[in-house]
């Protein structure tokens, strides 16, 4: 998956995730399911898709790294 696509599903990403998700060989609809798991990972559940591993659950671990760089927790 190229550059373009990864923004294209991942939205604004840095420039170190977007090469850590190059770099994992993972397909758009590897990227666009952890997408998902993200935002709606308690409705997904509830639907009973399995929790995701592999590929889907590497890419959620890099997404979720960076948002938090990105948004560090308020703790005032």
């Amino acid at each position: 998956m190229e550059r373009e696509e990864i923004i294209r599903i991942g939205g604004a990403l840095d420039d170190t995730t977007i090469a850590t998700i190059e770099g994992m060989n993972a397909t758009s609809a590897e990227l666009t399911e952890a997408m998902n798991w993200i935002a709606n990972d308690e409705a997904l559940i509830s639907d009973g898709h399995h929790l995701p591993a592999g590929r889907v659950a590497a890419l959620i671990d890099v997404l979720e790294q960076a948002d938090q760089a990105l948004n560090p927790p308020d703790f005032e």
